[in-house]
């Protein structure tokens, strides 16, 4: 299911059934069934069609939320082999962890409210009537593998050491803007392995009708603002004293490209 698709069920039971298993990010289905109180033959099938019309996958008993969002990509720079691919629930933890060691000097405090928004949150990525929420991760360490059914996957040891994030709340007036965070681990920068990612969110933002991306950073992250800055962003506007770090109060610089 692409996120542009607007979610339409033409029965009550199924639109339960997603909702349960899109906010619980994976969930056993024989659990979901019970939970949601509908009979196992019903059950079986609505799910069958939910996997059908795209909306819900299954793997090993465990449903979620199907996110059709392209392919890994594979690259090799200075020697360093890594993969830009869609995020998967299993991620959670590996983005998190990477978002707070990028944010940890106290100068990306947007993407620093994303890492506690997810780790507090059952489902990395979301797809509903109030919002979508959409990661692409880049990797090292790991192969990226075909299943059968054509979805992506992951191997054992594949580290995240960069994200993308784009969020956009479904309402009228904002539809055609998302927010988007990006960041690499230190030790993986200079490869352009940020640029990739960035590349990626931005396609997938004008694939899926958005015209407008922006974020926000502490004008004291000067490698931010000039990697943005390098891309093509702009600078809309900026909050004088609208942070406080260290004691000091730091100004907020507000970013965006158009698609």
């Amino acid at each position: 299911m692409k996120f542009s698709e607007t979610l339409e069920f033409d029965h009550e039971d199924r639109k339960r059934i997603y909702e349960y298993v899109e906010s619980h990010g994976e969930v056993d289905a024989d659990e979901a069934r019970d939970v949601l109180h509908v009979d196992p033959g019903g059950f079986r099938h609505h799910v069958a069609i939910l996997k059908r019309d795209g909306y819900l996958e299954e793997h090993d008993g465990m449903l979620r939320a199907s996110f059709d969002e392209g392919t890994a990509e594979e690259y090799d720079v200075d020697g360093i082999e890594f993969t830009i691919r869609p995020a998967r629930q299993e991620d959670l933890a590996g983005i998190v962890g990477a978002i707070r060691r990028v944010a940890e000097q106290g100068s990306y405090i947007v993407a620093e409210s994303v890492a506690d928004e997810i780790d507090h949150d059952e489902a990395l990525l979301r797809h509903n009537e109030i919002e979508s929420r959409m990661f692409f991760v880049a990797t090292v360490g790991g192969e990226a593998r075909g299943d059968s059914d054509g979805s992506t996957g992951v191997r054992p040891g594949d580290e995240v050491v960069g994200w993308v994030h784009l969020y956009a709340p479904e309402l009228d007036k904002l539809a055609h803007t998302a927010e988007l965070t990006v960041g690499v681990l230190d030790e993986y920068q200079g490869h352009g392995i940020g640029s990739h990612l960035l590349a990626r969110g931005l396609e997938w933002a004008g694939s899926n009708g958005y015209e407008k991306v922006y974020q926000s950073a502490p004008s004291t992250n000067e490698y931010a603002i000039g990697f943005l800055k390098d891309h093509g962003w702009e600078t809309e506007a900026v909050r004088e004293d609208h942070y406080k770090i260290g004691g000091e109060y730091v100004d907020e610089v507000m970013m965006a490209v158009e698609l």
